[in-house]
C-alpha cells in the first residue's frame, strides 16, 4: 500500500514502520495518524508478520509531537473529533495481538510520547527525550497521555510532568519504568530487531494471550483480572503449541511452535 508519511518494510516476520516526516521532526498530522491506522490493520491481517517495530526517521526524533499548525485551527467540535480519532488508533495499537516495539530515537514528545506509551515494549537511544508539553500551548494531551502516563509511572510523577510540561531524558525514563532499556543511538535498531527476533521464536498463541491478559486485566480489579488469566490459561492448555512447548522442555530440545 502507498503511504505519504510512513515507510513500511517487512522482513523475517518483522514489520518495521518508520514515521517519515524528517523535515517536521516526524510530527504527527491527521494524515499520518490515518496512515498508521491503515498500516497497523494491514500488518495485523498479515500472517507472515509476528512482531512490529515503530520508529522515526533520522536521529533527532521518534515523533516530536503533533502538527501544531493543524491543531491551532480546531474548535470545540473538531478538537473532540481529533482527539477521539487519535485515541482510537492508539487503542487499536495497544490491543493488537502481535507485540509492538517502540524504538525511540530522539524526541518523543506530546503525541510521540503517547504513541510510545501505547506500544508494548519501549527501548530508547541514549539521546532520547520524553515529555508531554501540551500545557505550554494551553492544551492537554489528547491521545491518552493523561491516562497512560499515570498508569506507567504513577500519579505523582505523571502529574508533575503533565502540569510542568518538563522534558526528561532516557535515564529518567528508565528509572521511572517508562522504558525497559537504553542503548547507544547507533545500536538502537539492532537491539530492537534482536528483541523482535526473540519474540518471533515464541508461541504466537502464548504471545497473544499474554498481551490480552495484561491489556484487559490491568483495567479490572484483581479478582476479575485473575479470572481472565485463568480462562486464558485453560484455553492455551488445549493448544498444540502448549503440548509442543512442554514436550520440548521435557525432551531437552528447541520447540517448534506452529501457532495452533
Amino acid at each position: 500500500m502507498e503511504t505519504k508519511n510512513l515507510l513500511l518494510k517487512i522482513d523475517n516476520n518483522i514489520g518495521l514502520i518508520t514515521i517519515n516526516r524528517p523535515d517536521k521532526l516526524n510530527a504527527l498530522n491527521a494524515e499520518t495518524v490515518t496512515e498508521l491506522f491503515q498500516v497497523l490493520k494491514k500488518l495485523r491481517q498479515n500472517d507472515s508478520v509476528s512482531v512490529i517495530i515503530i520508529t522515526g526517521s533520522g536521529e533527532k526524533a521518534f515523533v516530536a509531537g503533533a502538527d501544531i499548525a493543524e491543531i491551532s485551527r480546531h474548535d470545540e467540535i473538531s478538537g473532540r473529533i481529533f482527539a477521539t480519532r487519535g485515541q482510537r488508533v492508539y487503542r487499536y495499537l495497544e490491543k493488537l495481538e502481535k507485540p509492538v516495539i517502540a524504538a525511540i530515537n530522539g524526541f518523543a514528545l506530546g503525541g510521540g510520547c503517547e504513541l510510545a506509551m501505547a506500544c508494548h515494549i519501549r527501548i530508547a537511544s541514549d539521546n532520547a527525550k520524553f515529555g508531554q508539553p501540551e500545557i505550554n500551548l494551553g492544551l492537554l494531551p489528547g491521545y491518552g497521555g493523561t491516562q497512560r502516563l499515570p498508569r506507567l509511572i504513577g500519579t505523582t510523577k505523571a502529574l508533575y510532568f503533565l502540569l510542568t510540561g518538563e522534558m526528561f531524558d532516557a535515564q529518567k525514563a528508565l528509572e521511572m519504568g517508562l522504558i525497559s532499556e537504553i542503548v547507544p543511538q547507533s545500536e538502537l535498531m539492532t537491539r530492537a530487531t534482536k528483541i523482535a527476533e526473540i519474540l518471533c521464536e515464541k508461541s504466537p498463541i502464548a504471545v497473544k494471550y499474554i498481551l490480552q491478559a495484561v491489556t484487559e486485566g490491568i483495567e479490572q480489579n484483581l479478582d476479575t483480572a485473575l479470572h481472565i488469566e485463568s480462562e486464558l490459561f485453560g484455553n492455551i492448555c488445549a493448544t498444540e503449541d502448549m503440548k509442543e512447548g512442554t514436550a520440548a522442555f521435557l525432551e531437552k530440545r528447541k520447540p517448534n511452535f506452529k501457532g495452533k
